[in-house]
């Protein structure tokens, strides 16, 4: 038998509730964990259960035909190359932000206009419905398709399908270059400004861009954002140009240094997870392998990211052996390069508002606030001596006092310093002591 557009059929299988096949739009597809990890695209995938629905032969002629065709490359693209966009290095003290042009790094799906549809950086068409692309113009644009903070695997999730459902009006294009506009970044972004009215779309708009007055305000902002649930930030260079390559005049700045991984196996839980994966086990551009169970859901634990998948995961720094520390899973990167080399604290200055260094350990109170699901905590830190004097607690309350000692002032100020990055990652926010 076969499968009408939107129809279901259930199939039991080994496990005690039946695997639903669906087809949507033509797009097949499976419950059973066989068809969910496998790392082909959704158009591709098969399992045992649909080829003994419609049978061997349906099944490869439907995925010989539902592979998409091939998108047409900008001029001047090699053939097998990604797309060519601008690309970002990461942020380091030893560039001055005064100056340069501040906007939050968004947590979408970096998707290029060329005109007629939205490309990956791979250089895949997402298949955005036809009533989302209406209005767009047709130059190209470079953008991201985003819902919100937080809302990352969601927001791959919806751009990823081939059906062109509904919930794409869930998605804004954030649109902060027009590639081919001439000048440099200010007359493009005026560009932009002046033809959006044009575009007749609710589902387009053009980033926000402030000038950044210095560290400090680099730092403030970050911390704001990152208060937020934001990603980081992106500092452009003032009168710079479009480049189709990784540049520098394009920076990420971020708390957390990332990167992409493949992943390579599995390790088995214990405990609440037993019968679950544990952890991935993955491979860095660099040839070094870790593991990372932090961050993985439950579902993710039941259903993992499919051996060759390309994962994100964040980190505070890599080791002396190039392993990343405190490795987090973030998400599937399917547009990700596991072939970069991982950024590390060498090349990339770890983004909070760092207490100042000195021969001796500082001594001066710095106070912090975060504020979380109406709630609102303090955060304080000094030294005394070798020892580290944390006082936290309910904002309005005396709260309580910890200390802990050390053997010299180098060791004490490298614990303070590691407890305000670790404070200011969190989301907690310098601030004014109250009287």
């Amino acid at each position: 038998m076969d499968l009408e557009d939107g129809q279901t059929h259930e199939m039991q299988g080994s496990g005690a509730k039946p695997y639903i096949l669906k087809n949507v739009g033509g797009v097949y597809s499976c419950s059973c964990p066989a068809w969910r990890n496998q790392s082909l695209t959704i158009e591709k995938r098969t399992c045992k259960h649909l080829r003994k629905l419609r049978g061997d032969a349906d099944e490869e002629a439907r995925i010989q035909s539902a592979l998409p065709p091939k998108p047409q490359k900008p001029e001047g693209a090699e053939e097998d190359a990604g797309l060519p966009v601008l690309l970002a290095h990461v942020w380091t003290d030893a560039h001055d932000p005064t100056g340069w042009w501040m906007s939050e790094k968004l947590d979408g799906v970096r998707a290029y206009w060329d005109g007629k549809q939205f490309l990956s950086r791979q250089n895949n068409i997402f298949y955005a419905p036809d009533w989302f692309t209406a209005g767009l113009p047709g130059h190209t644009l470079d953008g991201e398709l985003w819902i919100a903070r937080k809302t990352f695997q969601r927001a791959v999730g919806i751009v990823k399908r081939q059906d062109k459902p509904d919930i794409w009006n869930e998605l804004r294009y954030v649109v902060f270059d027009a590639p081919d506009a001439k000048g440099p970044f200010e007359d493009r972004m005026k560009f932009l400004g002046d033809a959006v009215p044009s575009w007749k779309t609710k589902y387009a708009t053009v980033h926000d861009h402030a000038v950044c007055g210095g560290l400090d305000h680099l730092l403030t902002e970050l911390n704001r954002v990152n208060a937020l649930g934001g990603e980081g930030l992106m500092l452009r260079k003032p009168g710079s140009n479009y480049e189709r390559t990784r540049s520098h005049s394009l920076l990420k700045v971020k708390t957390f240094l990332d990167a992409e991984a493949i992943v390579i196996g599995y390790e088995a839980g214990l405990g609440r997870h037993d019968g679950r994966v544990g952890a991935l086990r993955a491979r860095l551009g660099n040839g070094k392998e870790f593991k990372v169970g932090t961050g993985l859901k439950d579902k993710e634990r039941e259903a993992p990211p499919a051996v060759g998948s390309i994962i994100n995961v964040k980190y505070q720094e890599l080791t002396n052996d190039g392993i990343p520390r405190f490795p987090v899973y973030v998400g599937l990167r399917p547009d990700g390069d596991p072939n970069a080399a991982p950024p590390t604290r060498k090349s990339a200055t770890p983004v909070v508002a760092v207490a100042p260094t000195a021969s001796a350990p500082t001594t001066t109170k710095r106070y912090f606030e975060c504020v979380e699901s109406g709630s609102s905590k303090f955060w304080e830190v000094w030294t005394d001596g070798t020892d580290v004097v944390t006082q936290w607690g309910k904002t309005g309350t005396p709260g309580r006092e910890t200390r802990k000692s050390f053997a010299d002032a180098v060791k004490t100020q490298k614990e303070y310093d590691k407890l305000v990055a670790e404070k200011t990652g969190k989301g907690y926010v310098a601030k004014p002591r109250p009287a």
